[in-house]
């Protein structure tokens, strides 16, 4: 699960954080989403606390063109840091995966440029070591972390449903990949006319 941080006081955030911890127990997965929200000795500051709550990954602490600040942040922590919802070039994730940026890579394949840059940064993570859990989109990045070696989750957001005829399979906690041909995604039409702004 996951959850946003970047309260006003860093206590705040492990006050919350402790309560999920000690309410969902050590067997489950907490990431924690700060949206670009603070400074680099800030985000160093919050993850010394984070590390006490084995939190997950720490994603977006900084602002996406601070990649020195990242690198700072991912030396100093235990924690994974995970950047790539607001990086869109596949040479931006390669300064961050040279650096030491980066420990997991969130690429998104509507804003990386589609299918085939996608595939170049979830390679390129691949030849670092990286872990890929791509940003949004659950529908195409099924098919997509199925095709490469080193994908870790898949985030569900089921926002798409208003505008599909179907939904992507969920079994055993695990996103199947649609058989069909294409990308799996049976859009409605008439739905997406319904929401067209004249």
């Amino acid at each position: 699960m996951k959850i946003k941080v970047g309260k006003p006081r860093a206590h705040e955030d492990y006050e919350r954080l402790l309560a999920v911890r000690e309410a969902v127990g050590d067997r489950m997965d907490i990431m924690v989403d700060a949206n670009q929200s603070m400074t680099a000795a800030e985000a160093i500051r919050r993850a010394a606390l984070f590390e006490k709550l084995d939190i997950f990954w720490f994603e977006e602490p900084l602002p996406a063109e601070d990649v020195a600040g990242h690198r700072r942040l991912a030396s100093s922590t235990t924690v994974p840091v995970a950047v790539g919802e607001s990086i869109y070039s596949v040479g931006h994730f390669r300064e961050y995966l040279q650096t030491g940026a980066a420990s997991i890579v969130q690429v998104d394949v509507a804003r990386v440029g589609g299918i085939t840059p996608w595939l170049k940064v979830a390679h390129l993570a691949e030849a670092f070591n990286v872990s890929i859990a791509p940003h949004f989109l659950m529908e195409l990045h099924v098919s997509l972390c199925c095709a490469v070696p080193n994908a870790l989750y898949l985030e569900h957001i089921p926002q798409l449903r208003a505008v599909t005829r179907s939904e992507m399979t969920i079994r055993d906690g695990r996103g199947l990949a649609a058989s069909a041909p294409g990308l799996g995604i049976e859009w409605d039409l008439d739905a997406v006319d319904d929401l067209r702004v004249a």
